[in-house]
């Protein structure tokens, strides 16, 4: 099987790292060994597997993960409102508050913020329906958002990927109101280059939730979150009415998750250092409301 490390760039100290992947060999056998096929059925394209271990991650049996998974993935914990023995599960301290200083962003109504811990990667201009992850296959913005689509044809995209170690609540961009929201059922590919470069169309099968919010600053976006495997749930903490740029707009449960936000032709231009990154094939690692991008008018 292929190994090659998957590298990211960290925005605030320019420095390019290999990523540690949580259950990486599961995933390489799963995607990329022919004799794991069915195995990839029966873990990605069934929820039995992520809801068990969903009911095993939010019963009180999970707390003795929580102090490994610190360890392992170096996440630190002074930036959590609670210290790692409050919590009641390991669902818990997966979907985590942090201390409101621990997340700044300038309130510039020109500004739009990254809408979660992860890492991006972003499409300037799509060419018109498709667009290609890193070390992926084409998707496609119609298989993403049914119905949906039109508007966002030609536009622009970001796609922030959360890993175990990132926190796990997302926030809106900019402000605006919320028109619809579309809840789709599907499969639950990894959100990891490994599977992205298996070749399934992860954002066009997985499970998601799309929202269109309506902005004064740059027209319509869709905030779509993508469940991957072991996200039994997204939980969207605000459905309806005006928000506020770094609301918050929902959570993950347990697993590799991403966000992806889609904007209308001609209404945003992303920062310069995450388009550098995003054309050599890098993504870049970033925090909930740093600079995403910034409107045209």
């Amino acid at each position: 099987m292929t190994k090659t490390p998957i590298q990211v760039v960290d925005r605030e100290t320019g420095v390019v790292f290999d990523e540690v992947i949580l259950g990486e060999k599961l995933i390489r056998w799963a995607y990329q060994d022919k004799s794991a096929s069915l195995i990839e059925r029966l873990l990605f394209r069934s929820s039995l597997v992520s809801r068990l271990m969903g009911l095993w991650l939010d019963s009180p049996l999970s707390r003795g993960k929580i102090s490994s998974v610190i360890k392992e993935l170096s996440i630190d914990m002074e930036e959590a409102e609670r210290p790692a023995q409050d919590y009641r599960s390991f669902n818990d301290f997966f979907a985590r508050h942090l201390k409101p200083e621990a997340r700044p962003y300038r309130d510039d109504p020109a500004e739009i913020v990254a809408p979660a811990d992860g890492r991006v990667l972003v499409f300037p201009k799509l060419a018109e329906d498709v667009f290609v992850p890193v070390k992926g296959h084409p998707m496609s913005i119609t298989s993403m958002l049914p119905g949906l689509s039109e508007r966002f044809l030609g536009g622009a995209l970001a796609i922030v990927r959360l890993c175990p170690a990132d926190y796990h609540r997302y926030h809106f961009p900019a402000d605006g109101t919320i028109q619809q929201c579309q809840e789709i059922a599907g499969a639950l590919h990894s959100v990891n280059p490994i599977a992205l470069g298996a070749g399934p169309d992860v954002f066009g099968e997985n499970k998601r939730c799309n929202t269109l919010i309506k902005s004064n600053k740059i027209g319509t976006y869709c905030f779509s979150e993508v469940g991957a495997f072991g996200v039994g749930s997204i939980i969207n903490t605000k459905t309806t009415g005006a928000v506020k740029k770094m609301e918050e707009k929902g959570y993950f449960k347990f697993g590799g998750s991403t966000v992806v936000v889609v904007f209308e032709p001609g209404q945003v231009e992303f920062s310069a250092d995450l388009v550098t990154n995003s054309a050599r094939g890098c993504e870049t690692l970033v925090r909930v409301g740093q600079p995403l991008a910034k409107a045209v008018s």
